[in-house]
């Protein structure tokens, strides 16, 4: 694993090194001055951490998610990608959701620099309730993280919607259609469809939810899904999962990040 950490800390380092020997050529006619401007509200990406909450996932699984997501926050491969993107710093807020009207922000917009903003951003995550809803409205959820989005103080150069879950969009709408209208916005979606059931639960293994999350839910320049098939790479696939996404790196030739081969496309609005 560590070989695999050092393969992309290089990558990461190489892609920045030439982003920022091509400053933007901009006279003073063509960028006026901008008596508004706030230096502190400038990220490399802004980041909404969107998770599932339904009642198919356990509190067990609830609570490894949960784990997974403040161990990654503060691992040292996530800080080592903030500090060498090109301002240091980027905006994350951390989303629940289940049905339709079930969105909770459970951690506010932050800034994360380093160490201690890191750990603390995190530490509200490791506080906070575990909550469990009945319904899985991806489309509710897309919907709402792009308000996030939209209604932050941020200026972030990308935008991004990290969203989790173990099952299809059951409620609110057509996923693709939300998914579109995110995607007009500028923002990307990436994915973690959640597997770890596929091996003793027949229906979720029939679903084929990785294919789900590819054909129906992800989108945007360089998106991708890491499919979690098990509790043990759990934490994993998330610490490189942000890793990819606050570095805005390609995941190709990732061996957590798979492909789909040549199969038949998913049926959408199946479940919708």
């Amino acid at each position: 694993m560590r070989s695999l950490w050092t393969t992309y800390r290089n990558s990461l380092i190489a892609a920045l090194a030439a982003a920022m020997l091509c400053p933007l050529a901009l006279s003073a006619e063509a960028a006026p001055l901008n008596l508004n401007y706030d230096p502190d509200s400038e990220v490399d990406v802004e980041l909404v951490l969107a998770v599932d909450i339904s009642q198919s996932m356990d509190r067990d699984e609830q609570e490894i998610q949960r784990a997974g997501y403040v161990s990654a926050l503060t691992s040292e491969e996530v800080l080592e990608a903030i500090r060498y993107g090109p301002t240091g710093r980027i905006a994350v807020t951390y989303m629940e959701w289940g049905g339709a009207e079930e969105q909770f922000v459970v951690a506010e917009w932050a800034l994360i620099k380093d160490a201690v903003t890191a750990r603390a951003f995190a530490a509200k995550l490791a506080e906070a309730p575990i909550r469990h809803k009945q319904r899985t409205s991806i489309a509710s959820a897309l919907k709402q993280a792009v308000n996030l989005i939209q209604l932050n103080r941020f200026n972030g150069m990308r935008k991004v919607i990290d969203i989790s879950g173990d099952g299809p969009n059951n409620q609110g709408g057509r996923v693709t259609e939300a998914r579109d209208e995110v995607l007009t916005s500028g923002v990307v979606i990436n994915g973690l469809p959640l597997m770890m059931k596929a091996e003793k639960n027949t229906w979720q293994a029939m679903m084929n939810l990785d294919h789900y999350y590819e054909d129906c839910v992800i989108g945007g320049p360089g998106a991708f899904a890491i499919p979690v098939r098990s509790t043990d790479a759990f934490a994993d696939a998330i610490r490189m999962k942000l890793v990819l996404e606050i570095a805005g790196i390609s995941p190709d030739g990732n061996p957590l990040v798979q492909k789909a081969a040549a199969r038949k496309k998913v049926t959408c609005s199946l479940y919708d």
